[in-house]
């Protein structure tokens, strides 16, 4: 497997595109306006599937919203010690 398709979580657990995780902290931009960084922030012990795993080594996942305008998307890219994983999207 390509290695930037996987890496690990807090507790050395392999982490893949697929896989659930809980997203423990997040680190956002300073540039981020405030209802942003909140959105974000919000996302910490929410349980996301990870999308895809960037050349940087770091699990990108999105949460959905239901604002009074419609939906929206807040997606983050999370470093290992941001996630622990707490499903496999392979089957044993």
């Amino acid at each position: 497997m390509d290695a930037r398709m996987m890496l690990q979580d807090k507790h050395g657990q392999s982490v893949t595109i697929g896989d659930r995780v809980r997203v423990l902290a997040v680190s956002p931009g300073p540039e981020l306006e405030d209802d942003e960084r909140e959105m974000i922030e919000f996302m910490v012990g929410s349980l996301c599937e990870v999308e895809r795993i960037d050349s940087h080594g770091r699990a990108w996942v999105s949460m959905w919203w239901n604002c009074g305008e419609g939906n929206a998307v807040t997606s983050v890219g999370l470093a290992a010690h941001e996630m622990e994983r707490v499903a496999s999207a392979l089957r044993p």
